[in-house]
């Protein structure tokens, strides 16, 4: 399918919100978000040394020039389960654990600098000369310093609502801010994986029918214990000392990459829709006061330093879930940019 795309100065958005850049507009349907995705496969599981430290990594084989997949802060390559299989026809695909996520070792610095050298030595330990890298979050931080760095190893770059400065003294504002609501995590939640994916569903992904297509993310997310209650693999202070390194780096600098890239970006960074009324007015009101102007600072920048970048928005989509309820949509237009549409 090809999507049709209509260039628009600004988009009228939930509660008033605007954003004020160019940005193309995917015309076609979303994905239903409860029908399973096509060429669903299963990815092999393997590990490399780089530099003292163990990295696990997803491979879901596929024909063609390497696709890197790199997760955000703190998370898991099993959050591309959905994603992977919609360019193996084309693709050798690849996730990565980065350092302290997953099944990788903990162990610091999580600087840019040492985060953008695991993904070089990973490459080399692979045998990946070449590759396109597609990042989400903060693995916008990797894609960008690859890409500036050793712009010989990188084709192109796909930012899946990843081209956000994280080092701007704006985001951080924003990130102190952000409702504890948002983040509160129950006891109740991890008395057993069950309760950890109801809880997982209510608060992250009650847009999705059912979890049927996160199930090994989910299960990669936590471990359980011999009473049955689950606990966060990632401990606390590895998950803090990740983001005080992703809050710490240097600013982007996109005005360094020469390769084509695609922005693009989910409207929210919270959930505007959540039934609780209160939650729901703290979220809309964070969004209108510092992610918004965040965003649309985001999208000047790279817009400004990056000639030629295709940016993109999903409409109505959010940060974590959008590559999950608007699929369709993020398929077509990733596909397209990478050149695999038959």
């Amino acid at each position: 399918m090809r999507l049709h795309f209509r260039q628009l100065r600004s988009l009228a958005v939930f509660a008033g919100l605007t954003t004020f850049w160019s940005i193309a507009i995917a015309t076609a349907a979303t994905s239903d978000p409860g029908c399973p995705p096509p060429n669903r496969g299963q990815a092999l599981e393997g590990f490399v040394e780089v530099h003292g430290v163990r990295l696990q990594y997803l491979d879901w084989q596929g024909s063609g020039p390497a696709l890197i997949l790199i997760h955000g802060a703190a998370d898991d390559p099993h959050v591309f389960d959905d994603l992977a299989p919609a360019f193996i026809d084309r693709f050798h695909v690849i996730a990565y654990a980065r350092r302290g996520s997953g099944a990788s070792d903990a162990r610091g610095p999580y600087d840019v600098a040492t985060l953008t050298q695991d993904l070089l030595e990973l490459m080399d330990a692979l045998g990946i000369a070449k590759a396109a890298l597609v990042g989400h979050s903060a693995g916008g931080n990797e894609v960008t310093e690859m890409a500036s760095l050793h712009p010989e190893r990188v084709d192109r770059v796909v930012y899946l609502d990843a081209a956000h400065n994280y080092a701007d003294p704006s985001y951080q504002a924003a990130h102190a801010t952000i409702p504890p609501a948002v983040f509160d995590e129950p006891a109740s939640a991890m008395a057993s994986l069950e309760a950890f994916r109801s809880f997982q569903k209510a608060i992250w992904y009650p847009e999705l029918d059912h979890l049927g297509r996160l199930e090994a993310y989910l299960r990669a997310k936590v471990t359980l214990q011999p009473d049955g209650r689950v606990r966060d693999r990632v401990p606390k202070e590895v998950r803090d000392a990740i983001w005080s390194g992703m809050l710490a780096g240097k600013p982007r600098d996109y005005t360094r990459v020469h390769c084509p890239a695609l922005a693009i970006f989910a409207q929210y960074a919270l959930d505007v829709h959540v039934a609780d009324p209160h939650r729901r007015a703290d979220a809309i009101a964070w969004e209108q006061r510092y992610w918004g102007p965040f965003q649309a600072k985001s999208a000047a920048q790279i817009e400004r330093e990056l000639p030629g970048v295709e940016i993109v928005q999903i409409p109505d989509s959010r940060h974590v879930s959008f590559f999950l309820t608007h699929r369709v949509q993020v398929v077509s237009v990733m596909r397209r940019f990478l050149g695999a549409e038959p």
